[in-house]
């Protein structure tokens, strides 16, 4: 009867948690939740563990802003937990929004995770969910959920490739016949390319600027292939604070420098799909050479990617219409047809 009333009370979900962003997708409503995953948090001595402040957009407000005794933090880093007790109450909090604080919900959760997860960051994930109140937890990989959301044939006897680059990282993914024929997973996507765009600031201008202007560089005059006609390019005007005088101080950028600036994580993941298309078996090849290479993720967004990548590959590749929301519609998609899907779904226990 206890369970009867679980099931009955409790929406089924799916979440992508992501290091930037987590998106949930709620059965029979969609997409219901999409926030960054920052969490807000105080450490309380006399106690000895941390009050959480404010969690997702409320968070990230503070980001780089916060006195002494706050501090605002990414429980997760490269697409796993980092911080166990702050993602577990990240966790809680986003599923109890979501439930509208429903005290009986404990809804059956799919999570995605990605492919270069180890079993303990996998066992970590699965243990979050479970203390934050899931009735059932399955894990998918990230590339899996991006090929299915992306209305990739993945079911069909037909090879289909797809590229997601999230904020920790980057995921390449050769399917067919509803299974996974390759996939790699490399630590470098849009973190690193913030990380990228500060050092560069730092080195060339003896400018310090934090991760949120880095970012907003990154979606204003980020690019990965430098633009040919340099008098008509995109410049930006950027704040931080100068290494020689330690005074606020405003400096320009150009899409050539940020374009420079990332060369060197746009070669690595041009390198992953060239990879992957080497060990990718001849039959798929030429199904791949047909239906090209679909880019999924906030990373796929920076503007030449897909450029650069025909250019590296000679292979059409696309930047799908729901890049962001992906992952969390193809696990949504599972939730739908769990029987079906039950083959790529895994449980660590």
């Amino acid at each position: 009867m206890y369970n009867w009333l679980m099931k009955f009370f409790s929406a089924d979900m799916a979440i992508d948690l992501g290091t930037a962003n987590t998106l949930i997708y709620v059965k029979g409503r969609g997409i219901v939740l999409n926030e960054p995953s920052v969490v807000a948090v105080q450490e309380n001595r006399l106690q000895g563990r941390k009050e959480i402040l404010a969690v997702g957009a409320e968070a990230k407000k503070m980001f780089g802003r916060t006195p002494g005794a706050i501090t605002a933090v990414r429980p997760l880093r490269d697409g796993v937990i980092a911080d166990f007790e702050v993602a577990e109450e990240m966790i809680k909090y986003f599923i109890r929004k979501v439930h509208r604080r429903n005290p009986i919900a404990a809804p059956l959760i799919i999570i995605c995770v990605p492919s270069c997860a180890t079993q303990v960051e996998r066992r970590a994930i699965q243990e979050a969910a479970d203390a934050a109140g899931a009735r059932k937890v399955y894990i998918v990989e990230e590339s899996t959920a991006a090929a299915i959301g992306a209305g990739l044939p993945v079911e069909k006897p037909l090879g289909s490739m797809v590229l997601d680059i999230g904020g920790g990282t980057t995921e390449v993914a050769i399917m067919s016949l509803g299974g996974i024929v390759y996939s790699n997973a490399v630590r470098t996507a849009g973190d690193q390319m913030d990380l990228d765009i500060i050092d560069f600031v730092r080195k060339n201008k003896n400018l310090l600027i934090g991760e949120n202007t880095a970012e907003e560089i990154k979606k204003t005059i980020g690019c990965a292939i430098a633009p040919k006609d340099k008098a008509n390019e995109m410049s930006m005007k950027i704040k931080g604070r100068d290494l020689l005088s330690g005074t606020p101080r405003e400096t320009v950028v150009t899409e050539s420098q940020i374009a420079s600036a990332l060369a060197q994580t746009v070669t690595k993941i041009v390198d992953t799909v060239r990879q992957a298309l080497e060990l990718t078996p001849p039959e798929l090849s030429a199904d791949i050479a047909d239906l090209g290479i679909a880019m999924t993720g906030g990373g796929s967004l920076l503007r030449g990617l897909d450029a650069a990548i025909r250019a590296a590959t000679g292979l059409p590749a696309f930047l799908v219409d729901n890049a962001l929301e992906c992952v969390a519609c193809g696990s949504g998609k599972m939730l739908s047809s769990l029987d079906k899907s039950k083959h790529i779904l895994q449980t660590m226990y």
